[in-house]
């Protein structure tokens, strides 16, 4: 039986992003997977920057449309919260049914990160109970990863969500938790 899993994350902006994916995609045929990978495949050439950006997009939605599964890093990335493109694409997959794993690379809860990465811990409560930062915008606490969308949506598909602490210096780059979702992704998938 093939499974085709997408591997999500923000490791194509990396300087050895390449390096990085061929890794990935590796572990991911070592655990049974046919891994596809944005970065894989031949973009077609466009005239400017912006069409050479949609063309992109059609390549990686091409890719979601044939996979049966998504893996999705969703570890801090340029910010408090996941890669922005990362979070389209593990929405996508969440939205046409199928199955889908995220990892982080901090424990930090979004709440956390929120309220000391971002506030820089001056918070208070407003009048009607929540916290807040100055801005008076009300600071998301549910124990969760990261935003209630992302974490209900895998948990809503029985999907997993594992989170673990890493060295900021290798907070994109480390696998393990990649591979702990490919063990159990494939406990389930590939009997």
């Amino acid at each position: 039986m093939i499974v085709k899993v997408y591997l999500a994350g923000p490791e194509v902006f990396l300087s050895n992003a390449v390096e990085i994916q061929a890794q990935k995609a590796e572990l991911a045929r070592a655990a049974g997977f046919t891994p596809l990978v944005p970065g894989d495949l031949e973009i077609p050439p466009a005239e400017t920057k912006h069409a050479r950006g949609v063309a992109i997009y059609g390549v990686d939605e091409g890719m979601m449309l044939a996979s049966d599964m998504i893996i999705a890093n969703l570890t801090p990335f340029r910010g408090i919260s996941a890669d922005v493109g990362t979070v389209f694409e593990l929405g996508f997959m969440c939205g046409r049914g199928r199955h889908v794993y995220a990892y982080t690379n901090t424990s930090r809860s979004y709440y956390d990160r929120i309220l000391h990465g971002h506030y820089g811990g001056k918070a208070g409560t407003r009048p009607d109970g929540r916290m807040a930062g100055q801005d008076g915008l009300s600071i998301e606490d549910f124990d969760m990863a990261d935003n209630l969308m992302l974490d209900g949506g895998i948990l809503a598909r029985g999907g997993t969500f594992i989170k673990r602490e890493v060295a900021e210096a290798d907070r994109l780059t480390d696998l393990e938790a990649f591979k702990q979702c490919l063990a159990i992704a494939a406990k389930q998938h590939l009997r």
